[in-house]
């Protein structure tokens, strides 16, 4: 396994649509190899999530992992599509591995329900709420194109990490 290159704010990657992986590719051995990279890398920045643009291939695919009380386990998605927003939401921290040392709040619907297909080419269809339901719509709208930043509705919460972690962490905040 190989840690990849983290594409950061500007490059072109990130604004743009990602493509669709063929189904038929997903079993493949360097399909899997990348799934793995990807993990890696996640984890090695210690990050929760990640989308393939952010490592400069524009395709559909997110690796998700949250340790802890109010986390999830490892999962990976393959042309993801979230297919209902519920009515409720949820304004959390959110952070990017791409957007380096900004934290900012983002209001979503607090429970989604996704489609897609796991590492193996498998059908999911899943509900997932608070922590995992944002994770989820942060990393595909990663597959269209869009940043956190571009979520934000209130860029008075817009906080340099340093600041986040002195003034606002107390808050309990799960980052994304």
């Amino acid at each position: 396994m190989a840690v990849l290159k983290i594409a950061k704010l500007g490059n072109p990657v990130l604004r743009k649509i990602a493509l669709p992986v063929a189904p038929e590719e997903i079993r493949s051995r360097p399909l899997q190899q990348f799934i793995d990279d990807m993990l890696e890398t996640m984890r090695a920045a210690e990050g929760i999530g990640l989308a393939a643009p952010q490592v400069s291939r524009s395709e559909q695919i997110i690796v998700m992992e949250c340790r802890g009380e109010e986390g999830f386990p490892e999962r990976v998605l393959i042309n993801p599509t979230i297919v209902y927003y519920g009515p409720h939401q949820v304004e959390m921290w959110e952070g990017c591995l791409s957007v380096d040392g900004l934290r900012g709040k983002v209001l979503r619907p607090s429970m989604i329900r996704v489609q897609g297909l796991d590492r193996k080419g498998s059908p999911v269809d899943f509900e997932a709420t608070g922590l995992l339901a944002v994770c989820i719509q942060h990393e595909v709208d990663h597959l269209i194109g869009k940043v956190f930043l571009d979520r934000m509705t209130d860029l008075s919460t817009l906080t340099q990490l340093d600041e986040f972690d002195h003034y606002w962490r107390q808050e309990h905040a799960t980052v994304i």
